[in-house]
């Protein structure tokens, strides 16, 4: 899938960025014919008037048929086995994947679209029992995370209230663990995230987003209205408390306190940027403990986004973090409106969709 205008996750994101993912997908199945599931999407992929086509053939389905349910779908996925999301031949995609297991399920082929038909009537609860068992069976690395039905009409695409992306930064000299790789973008430089904040002040609100718009993008504008951009430290997502940190924990809150992680994020998390030295204990490293990298998480979120504008966004923001660029830079690259005189696109493996918003009973 492309990223913000394509293609999460909380996921952590999708089968082209090689990250962890959280999607919606709207999804029907019928007793009589193949059925169609299809995900939400920014803008970028699938052509209006062709999805506003599968929606009115699905309402037609479900009125002539009314043993049928539409299911909107969450799923979660690592998208660094697959071949991008849409069905291609002798090759691993995540709508592949979900056809099989929902096949399984019904018994019967269906087919997984940017819109969707029916699935016979099932509670919630045992649609997504029943397709995680199928998929854990497969490589165990997507997995549906929630189900709700829907009225006949719904499209994930177009019902979609607001998307937040995050996208993940390490900074540090070290390579990454072997448990971080293909999960965030390594920069070895420092960062100086304050300068990345007033950055993320130029682009929130209405703007032409041409210079962060990417080619094949299929929005019938570039104007786009960003609600939310900003850069926040935390401590990566794989922390375990050195010796020392455990040592201090326990003296200054007693032997029964909360976790050592926790009570040590919440010191470190307390100053704007985290002192490396001593809450990462750097000095005098104990045989085989890696040197821990800074963890920087960029939020993006607004209704629709442009075809790959938030790596985009990224790689703007990175290169003002790291210095190469200046906030000044940072409006001529939006004033400029084309994409060549952006920084170069941040790296797919970073980035995750983190939630989808819909007008839920």
């Amino acid at each position: 899938m492309s990223d913000d205008g394509g293609r999460p996750s909380q996921v952590a994101g999708s089968p082209d960025s090689r990250h962890d993912s959280k999607r919606s997908l709207d999804v029907p199945l019928e007793s009589s014919k193949p059925s169609k599931l299809s995900r939400s999407m920014p803008e970028g992929e699938v052509g209006v008037e062709e999805a506003k086509d599968r929606v009115e053939e699905g309402r037609e389905i479900m009125s002539q048929n009314h043993r049928i349910q539409r299911y909107l779908v969450a799923v979660e996925y690592i998208g660094t086995r697959f071949s991008g999301s849409q069905k291609q031949p002798n090759c691993r995609t995540v709508v592949g994947v979900l056809e099989e297991a929902f096949h399984k399920f019904v018994g019967q082929p269906v087919s997984i679209f940017c819109s969707s038909r029916t699935l016979p009537p099932h509670e919630p609860g045992v649609v997504r029992r029943a397709v995680n068992h199928f998929l854990q069976k497969n490589e165990g690395d997507i997995m549906v995370i929630d189900v709700r039905r829907v009225p006949a009409d719904f499209h994930a695409r177009f019902k979609a209230l607001e998307r937040t992306y995050h996208y993940r930064i390490l900074s540090g000299p070290e390579p990454l663990s072997t448990f971080e790789k293909e999960r965030a973008w390594h920069v070895p430089e420092d960062i100086d995230i304050l300068a990345m904040k007033k950055a993320c002040s130029i682009l929130v609100g209405c703007h032409d987003f041409s210079s962060f718009r990417a080619a094949g993008c299929q929005a019938n504008s570039p104007i786009k209205t960003l609600d939310e951009l900003n850069v926040t430290e935390v401590f990566p997502s794989l922390y375990f408390p050195s010796i020392s940190e455990r040592t201090e924990v326990e003296s200054l809150n007693g032997h029964h306190s909360k976790t050592p992680e926790l009570e040590s994020f919440t010191e470190c998390s307390n100053v704007s940027h985290m002192s490396v030295g001593k809450c990462n204990a750097e000095s005098g490293r104990e045989f085989g403990r890696r040197s821990r990298h800074r963890c920087y998480v960029i939020t993006a979120r607004a209704r629709s986004f442009l075809y790959h504008q938030v790596r985009l966004m990224v790689g703007v923001l990175k290169s003002v973090g790291t210095g190469d660029l200046t906030f000044s830079n940072v409006e001529k690259i939006l004033n400029a409106k084309t994409i060549a005189a952006a920084s170069p696109m941040a790296p797919a493996c970073g980035l995750y969709l983190g939630n989808v918003k819909y007008d839920l009973p």
